[in-house]
């Protein structure tokens, strides 16, 4: 038996290592496996798993070798670029330059093409359409409209987005009328006109306010001398609007005066005093503007001399305000706000530039250009409302109180009825 095994083992032996050649060999080791198998099989089976296991274990080893070493070669790497990145540059040092980084000779001849955009500046923005506003002066141009003519003159409106359309009446009773309809945008007219009106049923309401007191009053004829109501009871009187008819000749004539035999009643002037009372037809005139009205008058060796209206006890007012459509005033209350903004700027660049304002109007409209306008020019700027859009309430109700009391109306209006502040609205 323990020939055979060393027959066996010595065979196997030679077999690994190349000894058997010959198929007759391998016949010879297969037959002495087969009689091995019959007395050593355990043993057998025990030496094939011992060889095999020997032969994975020695290429394990020499799979970990090879991994070692590669390690090892990439840590070397790796200290090598780090020595490298760390290391200070010098004139000799060689620096390797990626070749994505290199451009050809010829690239450095190609400029970049600028975007014709940028070239190109955008079109600019067209302004909003202005909007139009159509204004009806209460009669003729004259210095007390210096804010209106301003403003339009220094383009203030422009400033606000308006277009301004200032249009004089060929009847000064119309412009109301053309309001009431609808005709026009804005008119002017006087307060107590204002209040006389909104009873007779108008739809308008005081917006702004262009001159803060009374521009006109009583003129009458002859030397200024100590009045007394017999005195101006005998004069004979004429008016030209309803101010004069309603409010100042009741206080100048009397009810008992009126009454008599001999009494001769007020006439209407139709907005030409200068003619009546230079053909003797007056002896006064009810509710002239006494700016103009007495130079004028002067002119042709006319003497006039003035009472005032707060001298009849008529409470004080606007001299000239500016009106819009009560039917239409919320609706565009956006418009009537900068409108009255820049009035405001016109007025304050007025009273701080007087001279140049008044050569300014008298080349945009040289009609302005005459003696008497000249003469109340300095008298109307201290008139003058810095606010326009500014509301005096007590005013307003003030003088509905006093149409109340001498029985011209039968109930007052609410102010907010007949004035408002626009910026308020």
């Amino acid at each position: 038996m323990s020939s055979l095994h060393t027959l066996v083992v010595k065979g196997w032996s030679e077999a690994f290592s190349g000894g058997y050649t010959s198929p007759l060999q391998h016949l010879e080791l297969l037959t002495m496996l087969r009689c091995l198998t019959r007395y050593w099989h355990p043993t057998l089976v025990t030496l094939i798993f011992t060889l095999l296991f020997f032969n994975s274990a020695s290429y394990a080893t020499e799979e970990g070798a090879e991994s070692a070493e590669s390690a090892e070669n990439s840590e070397s790497a790796e200290d090598t670029e780090i020595s490298q990145e760390t290391a200070p540059l010098t004139l000799d040092t060689e620096v390797e330059v990626p070749h994505a980084l290199w451009l050809p000779v010829d690239s450095e001849e190609v400029e970049e093409e600028v975007p014709t955009m940028a070239l190109t500046p955008a079109p600019p923005l067209e302004p909003p359409p202005l909007k139009s506003i159509t204004l009806m002066l209460d009669w003729y141009l004259s210095p007390q409209h210096a804010a209106l003519l301003i403003a339009q003159e220094r383009g203030l409106y422009a400033r606000q987005g308006l277009e301004v359309d200032i249009q004089s009446p060929a009847d000064p009773s119309i412009a109301i009328k053309l309001l009431s309809a609808g005709e026009v945008d804005l008119a002017l007219t006087r307060q107590p006109l204002l209040h006389l009106q909104a009873h007779n049923g108008a739809p308008i309401t005081r917006i702004a306010t262009l001159i803060e007191t009374s521009l006109t009053a009583v003129i009458v004829m002859g030397e200024e001398q100590a009045e007394t109501e017999h005195t101006l009871a005998g004069l004979h009187y004429g008016y030209t609007t309803g101010e004069g008819r309603e409010l100042s000749i009741p206080r100048l004539l009397p009810r008992s005066v009126q009454q008599t035999d001999d009494f001769t009643p007020p006439i209407n002037l139709h907005f030409d005093p200068i003619r009546a009372l230079r053909e003797g037809q007056i002896d006064a005139v009810a509710d002239g503007f006494y700016h103009y009205l007495p130079q004028q008058l002067a002119t042709e060796g006319i003497s006039t001399h003035i009472i005032r209206f707060d001298e009849l006890d008529i409470p004080r007012h606007d001299g000239l305000v500016v009106l819009a459509n009560s039917d239409t005033l919320a609706r565009r209350a956006e418009t009537w706000s900068p409108f009255t903004l820049a009035l405001e700027e016109a007025s304050h660049w007025i009273i701080d530039n007087p001279t140049a304002a008044w050569e300014l109007l008298i080349s945009a409209y040289p009609m302005l250009e005459n003696d008497a306008n000249s003469a109340a020019w300095n008298d109307i700027l201290r008139r003058m409302a810095l606010s326009p859009a500014a509301l005096d309430s007590r005013r307003y109700k003030a003088f509905e109180t006093f149409l109340l009391n001498v029985g011209l109306i039968e109930a007052t209006l609410p102010v907010s009825r007949l004035a408002v502040d626009p910026h308020s609205i």
